[in-house]
């Protein structure tokens, strides 16, 4: 019998910063091969921070889906340091006494045309200003 070494990887060190010309590249190659997709999906800092503020949550997982209206969407949930899904914790109420509480699924982002926005001139982008356009 064969011992294979099992590395166990850290879910907060996945990912990485890619740059712009990478996932630009990316970014077109994935609406030239699906036109009729969402241009892309936002999701507010509020919830991201409220998902990874749950005790023992080192990431986020995003899984596709359909909401209600049939529409493409993104459900995210925290993930704990065993790549577990955090559905429910366990937290110390006012009493002194274990309570659990629901872990938080998530949906609700704003979801992008599937058209590509305008390519018309702007101005220089600055930090705050600044948004993908692929040509």
């Amino acid at each position: 019998m064969q011992n294979e070494l099992i590395t166990k990887r850290d879910i907060q060190a996945i990912g990485e910063e890619i740059g712009y010309e990478l996932g630009a590249q990316m970014v077109k190659d994935y609406q030239t091969a699906n036109p009729q997709d969402a241009y892309c999906y936002v999701i507010g800092r509020n919830i991201i921070e409220t998902i990874l503020a749950q005790p023992g949550c080192v990431g986020i997982q995003f899984y596709n889906a359909y909401n209600e209206m049939g529409e493409k969407t993104l459900v995210y949930v925290g993930l704990d340091a065993d790549g577990k899904t955090i559905l429910e914790y366990t937290t110390v109420n006012k009493e002194g006494q274990l309570a659990f509480e629901k872990g938080i699924v998530a949906d609700r982002l704003e979801r992008k045309p599937t058209t590509k926005p305008s390519t018309e001139p702007t101005p220089p982008p600055t930090p705050d200003t600044f948004t993908w356009t692929i040509d």
